[in-house]
């Protein structure tokens, strides 16, 4: 069969979606669990955009072995500089460098004529040829540019030595029809193309983006560009385990390879949520909470039967057990936790196990049964924000039908603590009034969504937020028995990102 290369791009067009920042070590955790799926390619990240994009990038190079690593660059020196700078000691190294082809993005955007891209582009894959093992070339809007300057185009940048040329879809525009006669157009009309890897790049703007690369793969594209969970700029990104399962089901169709294992989609699809704050909706393809729930009585019946009846994909397919259980409670020691966490494929450090433990049995405490979505939550808190510029110190809230919601924070600061109360309609409101008192921020929320962790009415809950302040959105998430005490641990996390982000641009 042929192999089908795996780029994924969550940690750099992922992370462009709003609110989906993260730090440099989180990316490296996701990068490592990326590795561990069988990821051949990792976008680590745009580094000429951030001193935090650099550090990120830099972090994933200089540590992560086996997927070849790539950085994002303008079709300009100062960016392919700064990716070589990040991939020096990288173990395989990819610059990845790109520039509009479209007519729209030409004219009105770049205010440059078609030869005077082609100049920019050779010039710019010359330049990053001398600095990394690996050099990818990619058609901006690619889409809705002419065929043939798309063509001529990519023969001068695989003549300079791109390996791999892209094609970008990056409005989600096109269909898979069109998809396929553009791939098959490069195939028959760019003379070197043997000696280059065809690879799309497609977006979700109409709802098509894993078609669209499907539509690509079958008429010649041999690298698929994707996310997790399909995160990414606007509508977002073709979705990683979208396309990875599609082609491992309907392999009698399709009869291609990846390099993917995909018992670890779940646990990777469950990380990137976590850390992002993005939740995955219930009836989201493959990792969603309903893909395995029926309620129909026909489909019941059907299931009782014989699961492939209304099944084509098994819970164990993507790494998720047929159900959840109980793995430990108020009783259970830490050599039972330790060996729980080792189960679930979280290696955690001295500290980590430490602190995670006394979350654990404190939770426990609290509830009967704590499951393993509670331990994942519980580890992911812990890999939050590294030394947070602000902490939770305490809360408490008065309110009733009767009675005017009132909200009292203690804030830790700098070894310093802010107390502040403030009032307002609801509870909530209160103590995100306070909390910005005590902080000095000012942040507009933009959503604000909880959802239960686990079943049963001991569940822990978590909340899901997006602020925004000063043209910068960031996402924050808290967890807890008690809704309140999330909310307040979601705006803190928030709030803590908005620092980090303001003093990675400054």
């Amino acid at each position: 069969m042929d192999r089908i290369f795996i780029f994924d791009t969550t940690l750099r067009d992922g992370e462009q979606a709003p609110g989906a920042s993260m730090t440099a070590d989180q990316k490296y955790e996701v990068a490592t669990q990326l590795a561990k799926l069988g990821t051949d390619i990792i976008e680590a990240g745009f580094p000429v955009s951030s001193p935090q994009q650099f550090k990120a990038c830099k972090l994933i190079a200089e540590n992560l072995k086996g997927p070849v690593i790539a950085a994002l660059a303008r079709a300009i020196k100062k960016d392919i500089d700064t990716a070589a700078e990040v991939l020096a000691k990288a173990e395989n190294s990819r610059i990845h460098t790109f520039i509009a082809t479209s007519p729209i993005h030409m004219k009105h955007k770049l205010k440059k004529k078609p030869d005077e891209i082609i100049e920019m582009a050779v010039s710019a894959v010359k330049y990053a040829r001398k600095k990394a093992r690996q050099v990818e070339f990619s058609a901006e809007d690619a889409s809705r540019s002419d065929l043939e300057f798309l063509c001529k185009i990519f023969e001068k940048v695989i003549d300079a030595g791109a390996t791999i040329v892209n094609i970008a879809d990056t409005v989600g525009y096109a269909i898979p029809s069109e998809i396929g006669n553009i791939i098959s157009a490069i195939r028959n009309n760019v003379p070197n193309i043997d000696k280059a890897i065809i690879s799309v790049h497609c977006h979700n703007d109409l709802g098509l983006a894993v078609a669209n690369t499907l539509a690509a793969i079958e008429n010649g594209a041999r690298q698929a560009e994707v996310a997790i969970n399909g995160i990414g700029e606007r509508a977002g990104n073709a979705a990683f385990e979208e396309l990875v399962m599609a082609l491992e089901v309907r392999k009698e169709l399709m009869p291609y390879r990846t390099n993917i294992n995909p018992t670890h989609l779940y646990k990777t699809s469950r990380l990137i949520s976590n850390f992002t704050g993005f939740a995955i909706p219930k009836n989201k393809p493959i990792v969603g909470d309903n893909i395995f729930v029926h309620e129909s009585g026909i489909h019941q019946d059907g299931i009782l039967k014989h699961r492939a009846t209304y099944e084509i994909i098994t819970p164990a397919s993507i790494g998720r057990k047929e159900k959840t259980n109980i793995v430990l409670g108020r009783h259970s020691g830490l050599h039972g936790f330790k060996s729980r966490v080792a189960e679930l494929d979280f290696k955690l450090s001295k500290e980590e196990s430490k602190s995670v433990y006394n979350k654990f049995l404190n939770l426990a405490d609290k509830k009967k049964e704590v499951f393993d979505e509670d331990l994942i939550t519980l580890i992911t808190d812990e890999r939050g924000v590294k030394n947070p510029t602000y902490k939770l110190e305490y809360f408490s809230v008065i309110s009733g039908n009767k009675t005017i919601p009132t909200a009292t924070i203690k804030i830790k600061h700098n070894n310093e603590i802010f107390e502040e109360a403030a009032i307002a309609d609801g509870p909530v409101e209160a103590i995100f009034k306070a909390i910005e008192k005590a902080t000095g921020i000012t942040a507009k929320l933009e959503e604000y969504k909880v959802q239960a962790v686990t079943p049963g009415k001991q569940a822990m809950g978590e909340v899901k937020i997006l602020i925004r302040a000063n043209n910068t959105t960031v996402a924050g998430r808290g967890s807890s028995t008690d809704i309140l005490e999330a909310s307040a641990n979601a705006y803190v996390n928030a709030l803590n990102k908005l620092v980090l982000h303001k003093g990675s641009n400054q």
